[in-house]
């Protein structure tokens, strides 16, 4: 297993493919100029499994995929093949835009990915194309669909909350859950980089969310989630494994769920259990600080995988014990640098 110095079990790893994306959200990656890493600086396919697969002999159980949006990445069906491949993987799963979701739902689910996350902000088509800096919101909506009708389950619609941009929208997304088998999320702004909006003016509490929720609809808190439709064979445990932080609850009659994640109102770092690598070969301890450790240079260096757990290890036991974003301290990379 992989433990910290706080005596929390590490099992869950978000590999963030690459930090090129198709939109220019105003939170993620709002400045035009800002700049890619050069091809040679990202971790190859073949490097990011060989990385993958060391950490999950050290006890990883799950991973996430993610970006930038990874599904321009060329070819990045052969890195989904072989991160599936890996012996001891629990379970695989990928976070998208959506907006090439519809292209790519069928073989992702022939190629053992277990389900989806859609960043969605909104579901108007003029104020999604202003946040996202120009995207094609029918493109996201035909993705979930097709996501659903390959059984991509469940599937979660991630929805970061803005005061005064988006938050009106918020029983819109919740509806969502009424007839269709989703999982609505809705997420705290958090301040992360240099972003398009000042974060203390847009900020919203979940248990503000949560009292207007409970004005508009009977919700019920639930323990578990459970799946609206039925799982792939081997999987019929009926419950989401709790890779995360939110919390959940179910408009009454609803086939969907509803969920919170508080990281500023309702920190949940007491339970952490997660890495991210980044796209230049970091391995990132908290999302909420820029401590990072570089695997790319000694992997590239010629290091035994004994050597490179030994980093991986040590690093983990140095995780920090919590973010510090109340503190107000924005991160030093942009969002789309860090993988969501």
């Amino acid at each position: 297993m992989l433990i910290d110095n706080y005596q929390r079990q590490v099992n869950y790893l978000r590999i963030s493919i690459t930090d090129m994306c198709n939109l220019r959200c105003l939170y993620c990656q709002p400045k035009p100029e800002a700049g890619w890493k050069i091809h040679r600086e990202i971790l190859r396919y073949e490097e990011i499994i060989k990385l993958a697969s060391l950490m999950v002999q050290l006890g990883i159980k799950r991973i996430r995929v993610t970006g930038g949006e990874p599904l321009i990445k060329k070819d990045v069906l052969l890195l989904i093949k072989g991160l599936a491949r890996i012996d001891g993987l629990e379970e695989l799963t990928l976070t998208t835009n959506g907006t090439k979701l519809a292209q790519f739902a069928e073989q992702l689910k022939e190629n053992k990915v277990d389900r989806i996350n859609i960043s969605l902000d909104s579901l108007n088509r003029e104020r999604y194309s202003s946040i996202t800096g120009g995207g094609n919101l029918e493109a996201v909506l035909a993705g979930i669909d097709e996501a659903l009708s390959v059984g991509l389950v469940p599937l979660k619609i991630n929805m970061v909350v803005m005061k005064g941009i988006n938050d009106d929208e918020v029983e819109s997304f919740a509806r969502l859950t009424l007839d269709k088998p989703v999982i609505v999320r809705f997420i705290e702004f958090m301040p992360i980089s240099q972003q398009g909006v000042e974060w203390d003016e847009r900020y919203l509490p979940a248990y503000i969310l949560k009292q207007r929720l409970s004005s508009n609809f009977e919700i019920i808190k639930c323990n578990s989630v459970s799946h609206p439709v039925p799982l792939p064979k081997g999987r019929e445990d009926n419950s989401v494994h709790g890779n995360g932080p939110a919390e959940y609850y179910q408009i009454k009659g609803a086939v969907g769920n509803i969920g919170f994640i508080s990281p500023i109102s309702d920190h949940f770092c007491v339970s952490c259990n997660r890495l991210r690598l980044t796209p230049d070969g970091h391995l990132r301890l908290c999302l909420g600080q820029d401590a990072e450790v570089d695997l790319k240079l000694p992997l590239r260096q010629g290091a035994t995988d004994e050597e490179l757990q030994r980093i991986i290890t040590q690093a983990v036991w140095n995780k920090p014990a919590g973010h510090q974003f109340q503190l107000d301290r924005p991160t030093g990379r942009q969002m789309v640098a860090i993988g969501g």
